[in-house]
């Protein structure tokens, strides 16, 4: 039988124990971690690390659209947004090209499901988009990640995914698409093996799904 999980486990903020703990294991598995206070120094560091004219992918996520950083890369101008040239390619005879243009941009940024203190990032996804990004293929990822996601393991990790992030992604999709979402794809992160690739930017506060 399924152990039950208290609610609060999934929504609230860890402490700054347990960050720090999350922090070590990650770094300990190849990424590179910094502990933000909140959402604005977040947006301040992304626009540090990512240097003007990049070409950069934003995964679909409430937390790089709540705290700004998505409008910072989308439409500021600052920046080649892969998103926004996608948009204006044809699905239909350039598929095919756009897989290309959102796996290998010179930055993806994004959020995850789920951060466990043993050190791996867990992401699902309907499309599977962002995943080729994450996965490697990006010359750099960075994950803007809220203290509410942290949770103690693997099986905790899938568990916030299927019963927290997806229904509020159901809903989000129904009300922006008109058709709710799907958890088809998920990706785990066990480590970075590529020095300097992967950032993770741990908030102290909670923010996003």
């Amino acid at each position: 039988m399924t152990t039950p999980i208290p609610a609060s486990l999934f929504t609230d903020p860890a402490p700054a124990q347990r960050l720090e703990r999350v922090a070590a294991a990650l770094t300990e598995h190849g990424f590179v971690v910094e502990i933000l206070d909140g959402a604005a120094a977040a947006r301040a560091r992304v626009q540090e690390l990512i240097p003007e004219g990049a070409a950069v992918f934003t995964g679909a996520s409430e937390t790089l659209r709540l705290s700004g950083i998505d409008d910072d890369i989308n439409t500021s101008g600052r920046y080649d947004s892969v998103k926004s040239r996608g948009v204006r390619m044809n699905r239909a005879t350039q598929r095919n090209e756009i897989w290309r243009a959102l796996s290998v941009p010179d930055f993806i940024v994004g959020s995850v499901a789920a951060v466990t203190e043993t050190g791996s990032l867990v992401a699902g996804s309907a499309s599977g988009s962002q995943l080729p990004g994450y996965a490697g293929a990006a010359a750099r990822a960075i994950w803007v990640v809220g203290a509410q996601k942290i949770v103690p393991d693997l099986p905790a990790a899938l568990r916030r995914v299927e019963e927290h992030c997806l229904p509020l992604e159901n809903e989000r999709a129904l009300n922006a698409y008109g058709k709710p979402s799907s958890l088809n794809r998920v990706l785990i992160l066990n480590a970075e093996t590529e020095p300097g690739r992967g950032t993770v930017l741990l908030i102290r506060e909670a923010i996003g799904f």
